[in-house]
């Protein structure tokens, strides 16, 4: 039979099936939703402060990501963990690169401004590949003539790069630094 549970400690254990359970990242506000006595943004972020505290030097640990908060594997292990999927990852063209790291550097812009950056003309299929992806949506449009939408970066790129905003990017001088050593390889 077992032990009774205190209620802080009940709170807990809740909170934790919750963020392994999950499919997404979960909100503060979704994550007050699973309590009925009226929890504050404030003793949850100290619940998920404890939990993170407790996952320290584990296999996993709970991470805030830009769309809330979620249990991942440490990046460290990745090489092992990437043993049991023998599949790869799918590679991105330069030019879909490229044309990601425009729009995240330089949001909001149209297709005419990455075009202009680019130096050439974006294929269609690029920015179809990184909206399937859910990398970019349309944000709006532009008040000139003929309206062009606006792309943006989603909460989904972040989450996927593990960031909580796009303040957390390398500088972009990193990044021109990257891609010379990536062009000598």
């Amino acid at each position: 039979m077992s032990e009774p549970t205190s209620l802080p400690n009940k709170l807990l254990l809740v909170l934790e099936a919750a963020l392994l359970t999950a499919q997404e990242s979960l909100s503060i506000n979704e994550l007050k939703r699973l309590f009925d006595a009226a929890i504050s943004s404030r003793e949850l972020e100290q619940m998920l402060a404890t939990l993170a505290a407790s996952y320290a030097g584990r296999g996993v640990e709970l991470v805030q990501v830009a769309s809330g908060w979620r249990f991942r594997s440490r990046p460290e292990l990745q090489e092992y963990l990437d043993r049991l999927t023998p599949e790869k990852a799918p590679r991105y063209s330069r030019a879909v690169m490229e044309t990601l790291a425009i729009i995240a550097y330089r949001q909001p812009v149209t297709r005419g401004d990455i075009e202009e950056i680019r130096g050439v003309q974006v294929a269609s299929q690029i920015i179809k590949t990184l909206e399937a992806r859910g990398w970019i949506e349309v944000i709006g449009t532009r008040e000139v003539p003929g309206r062009p939408e606006l792309l943006g970066t989603t909460a989904r790129l972040l989450d996927d790069l593990n960031l909580r905003s796009l303040s957390e990017l390398p500088p972009l001088a990193d990044m021109s630094g990257l891609l010379e050593t990536e062009e000598a390889n």
